[in-house]
Order: C-alpha cells, then structure tokens, then sequence
C-alpha cells in the first residue's frame, strides 16, 4: 500500500490538478488514484481517441482562476515550463506545483539511479538496465525513456530496498525539482539544445546541473564535456567525478559491440565508472554489451534501396548528435535534415557538418533557414515540402557507394508526432524504393 509523505497528505483531501494528458499525464492520474485521491486532467491539446482513459473524464482544455482554486496539489508534465501561465496562475492560488518526476520520487522505496545528458541518456539508461539485469538485480528503465516513474510506482507499489530504478532526466524534468532524490548520477555529455526553452547555454546547463544537488552523498560520474562546462560556468566538480570520456583508446573487449566507436564508446565509459563504484563484477558488464542492442532511430541501418545504404537516425534531434552520426562516416553522405527549431546557432552547425555533407535535403520549419547557410558556403542542397520529397530527391542524387543519412538535428513536432514517427515514416519510404541490384 503506498502512503504519501506527511506533507503531502492533506493536499489530497482536495481534487489534484494534473496538466497535460499525455504519457506523464496518464501515469500521474493512476498515481493520484492509487494515493486514494480525485485526478483532474487539463491539456490544451485536444485528446487522441487512444490516449483517453476509460476511468477518467476527457481532460478540459482550459484551466481558469476557478479551476486554481479548487486544487491544493498541481501535477504537471515536463513539457509545461516553469513560466507556463497555468503554473503562475495556480502558485498565485497557493497550490503546490510539482512535476512529474518530482512527485513520483516522494513515493518511490528502492534506489535510483539518475542519467542525464545532451545525448547518449537513453542508450546509457536502457545499457545500464540491461547489464543489471544481467547481474541479476532487480532494474527498470523509467523516466524520460517514455515509461514514466509514476507508472513505476504504481506497478511496483512504491518498489522495495533491493529494486532499482535506472531513471532518464531532461532538462525540462530536473529544472523544477524540490524533493527529487537520486542515490547516484551519470552525466554523459553537455552540448548545445533546448535553447527554446533555457535561452542560454548557461541555463540549460544550471537547468541539468540540478540533478547533482539532488544527489547528497551519492556516487556522481561525468563525462569530459560536462567537466569543461562546468569550468566554464564556474561550477565545482569533485576529480573523483570526472570521467575521460572523449578520444580515449579503443578497448580489445568491445570489439563487435555497439560501444566500440565513438559516440557510444563514451556511455560505455560512464557505465563502467558507475559499475565499478558499486563493486560490480566487470565480466558481467562486458558480457552484457556484447548481448546489448540498440534502441531503435538511434544509426539504424536500413537497408541498400535505389543504388545506397540508408540510414535512420530520427533520435539525432540537436547539432551535436547529427555531428556524432556524420562523423562514422569516411566519406560525404547525402543527408536528410530540418525540422522544429531548439535555438542555437544554425549558420554554425551547417559550417561545420559542410565538409561531411555532399547534399542536403531540407525538411521542416527550419528548412529556409538551413537552405539559406547552405548557399551561404555554396553547399549542395534541396528544399523539400515533406518528407516524401526529401527521400525522392536523395534517392536520384544517389551513387554506387552513397550513404543517404536521416539525422535531422532538429526536433520532429512540426511534421510529426515524435522522433519515432518521423523514423517510422522514414523506413516506409525507403522501402518503397527499389532494393539495390544484387551486383551493386
């Protein structure tokens, strides 16, 4: 039986707001009923027919100075700002606002383990998971993988001291937190994203750099980048905590594996500062990489379609996970990118993936943009409606030998309704070309 903490107890007395009806939303509401109160679902958004709960009245589209007032507790999802006016209006009726992992953590028992990262969290997480499972310890990916840590804790009933919780933290998850409690932090990198929301380098990085106050007295491993940034913004470091992670030697062991090249060698490293802290057997972690695999729109090869190999790295949605995937390649590729702006210098980003890129194909809100740096260098490219377009124009441009790579840099929300779904369409479309000839 779950029990709230002592200050949270008299909040459910009242209906709890929860804003935002998607996944975290869902998992809140279960949550809030399995504490024994009454959930309130706000969105603005209109509802998916899939996404509604049976149980649950369909969320109201507005939230007003009377709707404030009637909740004590407000929930809220990570894609609702600090600043969004729902939030102001409901501190200015005296609610407590907290997000959803926040609230999840207060009634979560096991241990937990925090992972954040400009890129490499959701490899470093589900890799993590795996090599514990393989341990045989009881561990969960939960988090910001798309798996909620409310739906943990109501599946688990709060978990018990041997569960482990591998938790995937954003930016927009750990800027809010208050009583969010991690026993141990892997940090895998820090590159610039998300300026959308943070407006600074700086405040994108205080924003993650939230995480490591909420972990008193545990175990805090970084990566090289995050060790340069954090001199930059004059923040301090222990040594212990500092991982090399970048241009380190190859490893005989992670031959074959995933983690045998960069980028992914560097969340191998971390994996293994974190494995060897807890006194861990370094078998078993090598042994689980080589049984490790991928998850999917992260450099997913495709297949030979219309005389090239294509490449699905829909998850690459910022500058420096597109640069990651271009530099695995020994020659230029024809490149599939665009889509919604995160902020940043997008002149920039074209000047340096200009010497890996023999064309683009330019998609999304982003396109004029990318297209004006493009003819700024002189840089081949095409401006494209969709996607369908880009995959046709790349399909003709295309010759013996070609790497044709979808890594878009950008978020997927202007044409799609997730990375995944803009991957997903992706693979449709290049399957419907023509498989290269068998002699090619």
């Amino acid at each position: 039986m779950l029990r709230p903490p002592d200050f949270i107890r008299p909040l459910l007395a009242s209906p709890v707001a929860i804003l935002g009806a998607g996944v975290s939303g869902r998992a809140l509401s279960a949550l809030v009923r399995e504490l024994g109160a009454e959930p309130v679902l706000y969105d603005a958004a209109p509802a998916a027919p899939h996404s509604l709960t049976p149980s649950l009245p369909p969320p109201s589209p507005t939230f007003s100075a009377a709707d404030a007032e009637r909740h004590r507790l407000v929930l809220f999802s990570p894609g609702f700002a600090p600043t969004h006016p729902w939030l102001s209006l409901a501190r200015t009726c005296g609610a407590l606002c907290l997000g959803e992992l926040d609230f999840a953590a207060l009634h979560w028992r096991g241990s937990l383990v925090a992972v954040t990262g400009t890129n490499g969290k959701t490899t470093t997480t589900e890799f993590l998971t795996h090599a514990l499972a393989a341990a045989g310890r009881d561990a969960t990916a939960t988090g910001n993988v798309g798996f909620p840590l409310s739906q943990l804790v109501v599946d688990r009933s709060g978990g018990g001291p041997d569960s482990i919780a591998v938790c995937e933290v954003s930016s927009f998850q750990a800027e809010t937190f208050r009583h969010f409690r991690a026993d141990s932090v892997i940090w895998t990198n820090f590159a610039e994203d998300h300026l959308e929301r943070h407006g600074t380098m700086e405040a994108y990085f205080l924003a993650k750099w939230r995480l490591l106050e909420r972990c008193i007295g545990g175990h805090v491993h970084v990566g090289s980048s995050v060790r340069r940034h954090a001199e930059l913004f004059g923040q301090t470091l222990p040594e212990e905590a500092c991982v090399a992670t970048e241009g380190e030697p190859g490893d005989v062991l992670l031959q074959g594996t995933l983690f045998a090249d960069y980028p992914q060698r560097e969340n191998f490293l971390l994996v293994a500062a974190w494995w060897r802290a807890a006194g861990l057997r370094e078998g078993v972690l090598y042994a689980a990489a080589r049984g490790f695999a991928p998850a999917r729109h992260r450099m997913e090869l495709v297949g030979d379609f219309a005389g090239a190999t294509w490449w699905n790295d829909s998850k690459a949605t910022n500058f420096h996970a597109t640069e990651a995937a271009l530099s695995r390649f020994r020659s230029p590729v024809l490149l599939l990118a665009g889509g919604k702006s995160k902020g940043g210098d997008i002149a920039g980003f074209v000047r340096r993936i200009a010497p890996q890129v023999r064309h683009l194909a330019l998609i999304g809100e982003t396109r004029h943009t990318l297209a004006a740096a493009c003819a700024e260098l002189g840089l081949g490219h095409t401006v494209c409606s969709d996607l369908a377009e880009a995959v046709r124009r790349l399909s003709e441009l295309a010759l013996p030998g070609d790497n044709i790579l979808l890594s878009p840099g950008f978020a997927s929300l202007d044409q799609f309704t997730s990375y995944a779904d803009r991957g997903d369409q992706f693979l449709r479309l290049v399957h419907q070309l023509a498989p290269r000839p068998a002699s090619a």
